[in-house]
């Protein structure tokens, strides 16, 4: 299956655009449910009101997320009055969604591990001394290594130290996804402020459908020339 990474931002836009945030994080997560996608909400960072998010990051597991995600990547138009600012006259407001490209994950893998036995240290009189029970892994890829002495049998302390080296290699995996995250303010930056994928308006912030057809264009160019005939 497919996994895709997808952030959903204020860019720099007030209080009230974080406020949409929120309310098309409601909806795409909704809409997420109906497709029978696998979501998970790695991260969201909470807005200055309650009630508000500056972005939030999901990723998404399932077959078929292109189709699913061409209705939601882009910028996101919301018409309406500000309940934050009563006497503020803007009426549109935007936020974005966009995939972040993910790096691959670090796996565990047994030719990538390197054990140590060495003595165990601490109390425990001469058998401590005397056996080497203690194990050091050490994943040889990136570095990470543990130390178990938890047992006097070599072999359940391998079992530990492989159980242990997962737990820090997820995390490590998580750290990176989170500076790939940082490294998408640019998201933030550059929120197009037109075109919109999807329009939500009033309070109840209900969904507008976008005719995206250029059929009204033509119309338009044809009466145009026919106006310039005539003229």
């Amino acid at each position: 299956m497919k996994t895709k990474t997808i952030q959903i931002t204020s860019g720099r836009g007030p209080v009230e655009c974080c406020w949409v945030v929120a309310q098309v994080l409601k909806y795409f997560i909704e809409d997420i449910k109906v497709a029978r996608i696998k979501y998970t909400l790695l991260h969201r960072e909470v807005g200055a009101e309650n009630g508000t998010l500056q972005s939030a990051t999901i990723q998404l597991e399932g077959n078929g997320l292109e189709p699913f995600l061409k209705d939601w990547l882009g910028t996101i138009q919301w018409i309406g009055k500000s309940s934050f600012r009563k006497f503020n006259k803007r009426k549109n407001w935007f936020i974005g969604i966009y995939e972040i490209e993910e790096t691959e994950k670090m796996l565990l893998k047994e030719n990538e591990i390197k054990f140590q036995a060495i003595r165990s240290s601490g109390a425990g009189g001469q058998h401590v001394n005397k056996v080497s029970s203690a194990i050091r892994a050490i994943h040889t890829k990136t570095g990470i290594q543990v130390l178990v002495m938890d047992s006097r049998s070599q072999h359940q302390n391998k079992k530990i130290a492989l159980k242990r080296l997962q737990e820090k290699v997820d995390t490590y995996n998580n750290e990176q996804l989170k500076i790939l995250v940082q490294h998408q303010w640019g998201n933030h930056l550059n929120l197009e402020r037109g075109n919109p994928t999807r329009v939500f308006t009033g309070s109840d912030f209900k969904k507008q459908k976008i005719n995206k057809s250029y059929k009204s264009k033509r119309q338009e160019s044809r009466n145009n020339l026919r106006q310039e005939k005539w003229d």
